[in-house]
């Protein structure tokens, strides 16, 4: 295949999420809704946190630093897709076409890994309490989030970096609605089948090893829960685990079938649904589902609202 020009300055076209037709604009509309909901549950959240002196807790600073991601994972889609939506234009730069890959591989790595540092929190404060203090102790709570960043933000420079120095074809049209790593291979002029297994490697790391501990963690705090005898906070542990489990696994399996996947078994049509379930839904879910169902929050709620 004869290779395409590759220059900095030639834009990506996005074909997007919607076509324009009253359907379409139906579907948009409830996604700006959903875009707009993630923020303000999310803005509350962590506000909430940070006022309430009960909440500053590793469960809460582990929380906060959830949400903060997620408003940032939301923003990193949305705004551009909504902005190719409404205007003529579907054009994205080279460099915002890189800069928005980046961010999106840095926070979905760092909300993989920051999900699993969080349960195990939980399996620390139910099944070792009385070294909850200090096995989750501020400076370990910092670290985490410190090395879920770090992590995060190296493997996403390292691919992107990778991905826009190889050749891409004289047709820069990305089908999909944002810039992800996964929907720009089918435009590069030459064999990726090597990357791929790299892409692979990246995923099973830091995908499917968290999700893996998280099934652990709350499986071991089930059985604990169980042998207390207690019926009513039986219900209470498996509501609550079920309801987290629930939310993760959306996440995690979505991601994984994005990202564990060669190309050639890429649909464009299913790869943008199931992108909008971990890039827009999760972080619409979460705040709702980690909070709201938590008594301590919607106390520290009522008292704030008076």
């Amino acid at each position: 295949m004869e290779k395409g020009n590759h220059s900095c300055g030639t834009d990506f076209t996005l074909v997007g999420l919607f076509q324009y037709g009253h359907t379409d604009t139906f579907l948009f509309t409830v996604i700006i809704l959903l875009f707009a909901v993630a923020l303000i549950g999310n803005i509350t959240l962590v506000h909430l946190i940070r006022l309430d002196r009960t909440l500053h807790t590793p469960m809460y600073f582990l929380l906060s630093q959830l949400s903060i991601i997620d408003m940032m994972y939301i923003s990193t889609t949305v705004p551009k897709m909504a902005a190719n939506f409404l205007s003529d234009t579907k054009t994205i730069s080279f460099l915002g076409c890189v800069i928005q890959a980046f961010v999106f591989l840095t926070l979905g790595a760092s909300e993989a890994l920051l999900l699993g540092f969080m349960s195990y929190d939980r399996y620390i404060a139910i099944c070792q309490p009385l070294h909850y203090p200090v096995l989750m102790s501020r400076k370990i709570c910092c670290s985490m989030v410190a090395g879920a960043w770090s992590s995060s933000s190296i493997n996403a420079l390292v691919h992107t970096v990778y991905v826009f120095q190889l050749p891409f074809c004289g047709s820069r049209i990305v089908n999909h609605f944002f810039c992800e790593v996964p929907s720009l291979l089918p435009l590069v002029c030459e064999d990726t089948s090597q990357y791929e297994h790299t892409i692979l490697l990246s995923g099973l790391v830091i995908l499917l090893l968290p999700f893996l501990a998280i099934l652990a963690s709350y499986a071991r705090v089930l059985v604990v829960v169980f042998r207390m005898g207690s019926g009513k906070g039986q219900s209470r542990a498996v509501s609550t685990c079920s309801s987290h489990l629930t939310v993760a696994s959306l996440f995690y399996v979505t991601t994984l079938s994005t990202y564990t996947q060669p190309h050639s078994l890429h649909s464009p049509g299913r790869d943008k649904v199931v992108a909008v379930l971990y890039s827009i839904i999760t972080p619409v879910l979460n705040p709702f589902i980690y909070s709201l169902r938590n008594k301590e929050v919607m106390g520290a709620l009522r008292r704030h609202m008076g």
